[in-house]
């Protein structure tokens, strides 16, 4: 019987561990896709205990914790940090079989170096352990990034934020590059015509255009785009229940826009047709910048409507949707295409029903311009876990290029989430060795690790243009050895 969680965790051979340990395990991280807060990164924050960097804004534990059983005032209300932890601890050996059961344990072993198991038993224990080491300035946010060797970060940003935090990272010449995303979900959101009003003055203020059209919107909107080119932004991404792509003109949207403005309330195919028009736009912005465009699709949100009206959006109510994605994305992309105003995709399905769609969708697109220019991403969300990371693997394995992959991405709003990428590296070693001592593949170890050490890092570095990030390596690894601290810690039973 193996050890939980041992060195050898998810690689079920020996070709698997070899590929892991000597080709994947100390390969560099790009995020070029999460949430974490700027604002923490350019201040350094030190947390205060174990709760407030675990616990404080995770959805996915707190989604564990009500069903376990837990009041609502142990996950976002008033009761103290450690009585919020013990709630946590006493849900997490009800978690077997749920990948936080996993996370938990390697976010302890690789940022903490605690083995043990977290349980009722062990939660003063481990609280105290690890909230007194966040006090230290190895647990620095800046630190814990080193920490895990990421050499580049792109957040999510609403094109009217102002950077600052962005722009303070850049003139201290921090080592990781902090990169702004442009989100421009709220831009095109027209579901609600009072808040959407107010978007605007937002917009008017941000790109200091006073806006009277539709075609005053756009210039506010450019200049914001313009905006984030000059803080080095070269990524947008657009949360959406699906594709829009509605037939239009330029004399409709022109009318929905003032009918909008107006106070008026749009009907469906007034919002769908706006929405239609806005995606081209951005993607034709886009793609004369020269960016890269995403798309994650079919998030179901905010079904309960009594929590959403008590806390908010992004605390724990979403679900998988199941929206029709394919012929409107294909009818996007072509018209984008047929344009050559097609640039850099990178699509994400919530929905696992739709794998096979999005592997065959990007066949459609890749015109040999650049390898893999169009992207199946990773297990997004509800999937990223170990049965939709190798689903997604294996039926882009089976359907496109698995080797010109862009690899794992974070999309988290927590600094203890890096060992995600672990968790990636493991299953792909894991079925890349299978294979290999079933006879499937070559036993080929130095191409088969080239190909994953690619996954790792190298497609995303070479496919996002982030050249910089091999000469920022050298400054990271400096500082690395300088604290004492080897490449993802390597510590605990790893």
């Amino acid at each position: 019987m193996k050890n939980f969680l041992d060195e050898h965790f998810l690689l079920h051979s020996k070709t698997a561990q070899k590929l892991y340990h000597d080709y994947a395990k100390n390969m560099p991280i790009i995020d070029y896709h999460c949430h974490l807060p700027q604002q923490q990164i350019a201040e350094n924050k030190q947390f205060e205990n174990l709760t407030q960097i675990w616990l404080y804004g995770d959805h996915y534990k707190w989604r564990a914790m009500r069903t376990n059983g837990a009041d609502e005032k142990y996950c976002t209300g008033n009761a103290s940090d450690y009585e919020k932890f013990e709630k946590w601890a006493e849900t997490v050996p009800y978690t077997l079989r749920n990948p936080l059961y996993h996370w938990t344990h390697l976010e302890l072993q690789r940022y903490f170096g605690i083995d043990k198991v977290l349980n009722p038993d062990t939660a003063r224990e481990i609280y105290e352990e690890c909230t007194a080491k966040l006090q230290t300035p190895d647990f620095g946010v800046r630190n814990l990034l080193r920490k895990m060797d990421v050499r580049l970060v792109c957040t999510t940003d609403d094109p009217v934020d102002n950077l600052e935090y962005h722009a303070q990272l850049q003139a201290e010449r921090f080592e990781i590059p902090i990169l702004p995303a442009w989100r421009p979900d709220a831009a095109m959101n027209v579901d609600h015509t009072a808040n959407f009003n107010k978007y605007v003055a937002r917009v008017e203020k941000a790109g200091n255009v006073s806006v009277g059209s539709y075609s005053d919107y756009l210039t506010a909107l450019k200049k914001r785009h313009d905006f984030f080119a000059a803080h080095g932004c070269n990524v947008s991404d657009h949360g959406l229940e699906e594709i829009y792509a509605e037939d239009y003109t330029d004399s409709e949207i022109n009318a929905i826009f003032d009918k909008i403005r107006s106070g008026k309330d749009l009907d469906l195919t007034e919002r769908r047709k706006f929405k239609s028009a806005m995606l081209v736009v951005f993607a034709e912005w886009d793609w004369e910048r020269g960016w890269v465009q995403q798309y994650h699709l079919g998030a179901l949100r905010n079904n309960n409507s009594r929590m959403l009206s008590q806390l908010g959006p992004d605390t724990g109510w979403d679900s998988i949707g199941d929206f029709p994605q394919g012929r409107s994305l294909s009818k996007f992309l072509n018209r984008l295409d047929t344009d050559d105003k097609l640039t850099k995709t990178i699509l994400y399905n919530l929905n696992p029903a739709d794998n096979e769609l999005m592997a065959t969708m990007i066949g459609n697109y890749n015109d040999g311009s650049a390898a893999g220019k169009i992207q199946w991403g990773s297990g997004w969300w509800f999937l990223d876990q170990k049965d939709g990371m190798t689903k997604q693997i294996n039926t882009l394995s089976n359907m496109g290029l698995l080797s010109r992959f862009v690899g794992m991405l974070t999309d988290s709003r927590s600094f203890l989430s890096y060992p995600r990428h672990e968790y990636f590296r493991r299953i792909l070693c894991n079925l890349f060795g299978e294979e290999i001592e079933n006879g499937e593949l070559p036993n080929d170890i130095p191409w088969v690790g080239k190909v994953i050490q690619d996954i790792c890092f190298h497609n995303a570095k070479n496919y996002f243009n982030w050249q910089y990030v091999e000469k920022q390596s050298i400054i990271t690894e400096k500082n690395i050895l300088k604290s004492g601290k080897s490449h993802h810690g390597n510590s605990g039973s790893l």
